[in-house]
C-alpha cells in the first residue's frame, strides 16, 4: 500500500522535492501496471532430483517498491514433478547455486543469514527441516560444485590476501591495482578443521569442474579480476584434483561460456566464441582431456547454443535459440545426427536440468507469463509451476513475430506487443525497445520488465516492438558479426527501417514514434533522438553511450570494445568515431529525451548521459532531463529504483507521444491520486 501523507517514500531523483503528484496516464481497467511489473516473481535456477520425480527451484520475489529499496530475494522450493506441487523449502534467506548433494538425500545452495560474516554453504534435507551452514570460508563464496563422493567441493572466492596501507589518515584509490584475485578451492567438507587447498594457478578463477572419477578438475583462468580478461582472455586448464598441477590447456581464443566433462572423463565440451572476434560464447566444441585445439561441432549453424549437458560418452543434449525461438535438442559429440526434440512452441526455454533416465525440467517464459518452471513430456514441454496466478485475470496485448527488410536486402526478426482492445485500421503510437549489447536478442517470451514497456505500454494503448537488427545473435556467428566496425551503421538503419514498415502496413501513427533501450541500446535511442530526429517524437535512454571517444576510455572493457565491436582503434580515425557519436548531432535534436543512469556504473560511465544533456540542453530547446540513481550501476537492482524508473520511462512517452501535456512532466514522480511528503 501506499504510505500515508505523514509518512516518507523515498524516491531517486534530481531535484529533492516532492508535492501533490498527478495520477497515471489512462489505461486498460484490465491491463499490467507498472505496480503488477513491481511485484512479479519468477523462476530462476532449476535442478532435477537423482530420483527423476521432483525439482528444486529458486523463486525471484522482488521487494515492495514503496517500503524497500533493496534488491530482490531468491527463496527455495521443491516440486513434486508428478503431482505439479510445489513447497517452500527456505524462504528466511537468498539462496543461490542450489544443487543435490551426491550421495545424500539432501540439497545445498549458498546463503548468508544475519549473523554469517560471508556467504556459505548450506544444507537442508529433502525430507525438510532447518538448512545447515555445513562450510564457510574467510571470504564469501562465490560458487561451487561437488565431486561424486559428495564430500568434496571446488569452490571459488576472492583472495585472502591484505595490502599494507599508508600510514596517513586518508587512503585514495588506485584504479586497476591491487586487486584481489578470484581463486580456486578445493576442501572436504566433512574434515572442517582440514584446510582447503588452493589451486596452484596463476590469475583468476571463474568455473571449475570435477571429473567424473574426481580425480582431476578443469578450470577456466583468466589473468587478472579485470571485466575485460574476463570476456576476452579466459583459458581452461586441466588439473590434479588438489590443484597443485596443470595436466593439460585447452588452445583457444575467444569468449568462453559453459564447459564440462564426458561420462567417461576423456573429453572436454565448451560453449566458446569461435575465435577472439566472435561477439558472444555460442559455439558448442568438443576436445580432448588432454588437452589442444578444440573442434568446432555445426560452424555453420545458423542458431546460438546456450547451455549443454553430456548425456553419453558421445552425445550430448543442448539448448540454443534459433533467431527468437528457443530450441531443445540432443548431438553426438562429433557434430552428427542433431536432432530437435522441442523446436518452436509457445514456451520461450532458457535453461534445462536433465537426469539420468532422461527426464528433463525447463525454465522458461511465454508472450503471457515470466519464467516458470516446466518439464518435457513427449516431444513438448509441460507447465509446472504458476507463480503468478493473478495474471490470468489481466487483459494483455497479442504478441507476434514480425520480420522485415533492410534496403541491401538483410533480413531481421522482432517481436511486436500490440495494444490491449487493438482495433484495426486504427493508428497507434509506438515504443521502439532496442535492446543492448548489440551481441543480446529478444526471444519469444516474456518481455516485459522494469526498463521494457511490453506489456504495460499495451495496456496504455501502445505498440511496442522489440527490433533483433543485425550483430544481434541467435542467427550464427555470421549474422552476429555483421555489423562490424560500423557502429550506429546498418545496425541502427534496421530498426528504423523496421519502424518504417510498421508505419507503411498502417499500424503506427509516423508522428508518435518512441524509442528506448539500455546500454548499447541507450546508444541506440541517442542516436535515433539526434542522428534521426525527423523519425522519433520522444526518447528514454538508459545508461547509453553518447561518445564513442570518451566511452573507450572510461569503460572496463576496452579490448572486448575493440575486439569484438570497432575492430579499429579509435585514435585511428577520431573523427569516424566522433561522427558515430549522438553528441555530433546534439545540435538538430528535436526528440523530447529522459536520460536515466546509474551513478555507479563502470560499464558505461554516467559520464556519457552528463555530456548528451549538456549539448542538448546548451545547444538547443528541446526538452531533456538527466535522472542519476545512487547505489545502481549498469542497470537497475534496487526495488524503488526500478519501480521509479518504470513510472519515469512511461509518463515521458505519455507525454510527448499522446500529448497530454506540452511542457516537461514536473521532477515528482506519479505513484497514485494521493498527497506525498518528503
Amino acid at each position: 500500500m501506499i504510505p500515508s501523507s505523514l509518512q516518507k517514500l523515498t524516491l531517486f531523483m534530481l531535484m529533492i522535492c516532492f508535492v501533490a503528484v498527478q495520477p497515471l496516464a489512462a489505461q486498460s481497467d484490465q491491463g499490467l501496471t507498472p505496480k503488477d511489473v513491481a511485484k512479479m516473481q519468477q523462476v530462476n535456477e532449476i535442478a532435477i532430483a537423482p530420483s527423476e520425480d521432483k525439482a528444486i527451484y529458486t523463486l525471484q520475489k522482488q521487494a515492495d517498491p514503496e517500503k524497500e529499496n533493496k534488491p530482490a530475494s531468491y527463496h527455495l522450493y521443491l516440486a513434486d514433478l508428478a503431482t505439479g506441487n510445489s513447497i517452500p523449502y527456505v524462504t528466511t534467506m537468498s539462496v543461490s547455486d542450489i544443487a543435490f548433494r551426491p550421495n545424500h538425500n539432501s540439497i545445498t545452495f549458498l546463503g548468508k543469514r544475519s549473523s554469517d560474516e560471508t556467504t556459505s554453504l548450506y544444507e537442508i534435507s529433502m525430507n525438510g527441516g532447518e538448512a545447515q551452514k555445513i562450510y564457510s570460508f574467510e571470504t564469501a563464496i562465490g560458487d561451487y560444485e561437488w565431486a561424486s563422493d559428495g564430500s568434496h567441493i571446488a569452490f571459488m572466492a576472492q583472495d585472502t590476501i591484505t595490502f599494507e596501507r599508508s600510514s596517513l589518515p586518508y587512503h585514495p584509490e588506485v584504479y586497476e591495482e591491487n586487486l584481489k584475485q578470484r581463486r580456486g578451492y578445493v576442501a572436504n567438507v566433512d574434515m572442517p578443521d582440514h584446510g582447503p587447498h588452493q589451486v596452484q594457478v596463476k590469475g583468476s578463477v571463474y568455473q571449475m569442474r570435477w571429473s567424473p572419477n574426481g580425480e582431476k578438475l578443469a578450470i577456466s583462468v583468466a589473468p587478472t579480476p579485470l571485466v575485460d580478461d574476463y570476456y576476452m582472455k579466459q583459458q581452461v586448464k586441466v588439473v590434479d584434483h588438489e590443484g597443485k598441477k596443470v595436466l593439460a590447456e585447452v588452445d583457444h581464443a575467444g569468449k568462453l561460456g559453459q564447459f564440462d566433462w564426458s561420462p567417461d572423463g576423456s573429453k572436454l565440451a565448451m560453449i566458446a566464441g569461435a575465435d577472439i572476434h566472435d561477439t558472444i560464447a555460442g559455439r558448442l566444441f568438443v576436445v580432448s582431456a588432454d588437452g589442444g585445439e578444440p573442434t568446432q561441432l555445426k560452424p555453420q549453424y545458423k542458431g546460438m547454443f546456450e547451455e549443454f549437458k553430456w548425456t553419453g560418452n558421445d552425445k550430448l543434449h543442448y539448448l540454443s535459440s534459433e533467431g527468437v525461438w528457443s530450441t531443445y535438442g540432443s548431438i553426438n559429440a562429433d557434430g552428427s545426427s542433431m536432432n530437435t526434440i522441442v523446436g518452436k512452441g509457445d514456451a520461450n526455454l532458457s535453461s534445462f536440468a536433465r537426469a539420468s533416465n532422461g527426464a528433463t525440467v525447463f525454465a522458461a517464459s511465454s508472450a503471457s507469463h515470466p519464467q516458470e518452471l516446466y518439464q518435457l513430456s513427449g516431444n513438448d514441454v509441460k507447465r509446472v509451476t504458476n507463480t503468478n496466478s493473478w495474471l490470468e485475470k489481466k487483459k494483455l496485448g497479442e504478441q507476434k513475430v514480425v520480420t522485415w527488410k533492410a534496403d541491401d536486402g538483410t533480413e531481421s526478426q522482432g517481436i511486436l506487443v500490440y495494444p490491449v482492445d487493438y482495433e484495426e485500421g486504427k493508428q497507434y503510437p509506438l515504443i521502439t525497445t532496442v535492446h543492448g549489447g548489440p551481441e543480446a536478442h529478444y526471444n519469444d517470451g516474456w518481455v516485459t520488465n522494469y526498463s521494457d514497456a511490453g506489456q504495460v505500454g499495451a495496456a496504455q494503448g501502445y505498440f511496442v516492438f522489440y527490433p533483433n537488427y543485425r550483430g544481434s545473435t541467435g542467427r550464427g556467428e555470421t549474422f552476429a558479426k555483421s555489423s562490424q566496425g560500423d557502429l550506429a551503421g546498418a545496425e541502427f538503419d534496421d530498426i528504423v527501417a523496421g519502424v518504417d514498415e510498421l508505419i507503411e502496413e498502417g499500424l503506427v501513427d509516423d508522428k508518435k514514434v518512441g524509442v528506448t533501450g539500455g546500454s548499447y541500446g541507450g546508444y541506440a535511442t541517442g542516436w535515433m533522438a539526434t542522428k534521426y530526429t525527423d523519425r522519433f517524437s520522444a526518447g528514454v535512454m538508459f545508461v547509453g553511450i553518447s561518445d564513442n571517444i570518451s566511452k573507450w576510455g572510461t569503460s572496463d572493457i576496452p579490448e572486448e570494445l575493440y575486439l569484438v565491436h570497432t575492430r579499429q582503434r579509435i585514435w585511428e580515425d577520431y573523427q569516424k568515431y566522433l561522427e558515430r557519436s549522438p553528441i555530433y548531432y546534439a545540435g538538430q535534436a528535436e526528440t523530447p529525451l529522459l536520460i536515466m543512469h546509474g551513478k555507479e556504473d563502470t560499464r558505461v560511465d554516467p559520464g556519457q548521459s552528463y555530456e548528451l544533456y549538456r549539448h542538448i540542453k546548451t545547444r538547443t530547446n528541446t526538452p531533456v532531463r538527466l535522472v542519476l540513481y545512487p547505489g545502481e550501476g549498469h542497470g537497475n537492482r534496487n526495488a524503488t529504483a526500478r519501480y521509479d524508473y518504470n513510472l519515469r520511462m512511461m509518463r515521458w512517452f505519455n507525454q510527448y507521444l499522446k500529448g497530454q501535456q506540452q511542457e516537461r512532466p514536473d521532477v515528482e514522480i506519479e505513484v497514485e491520486k494521493k498527497t506525498v511528503e518528503n
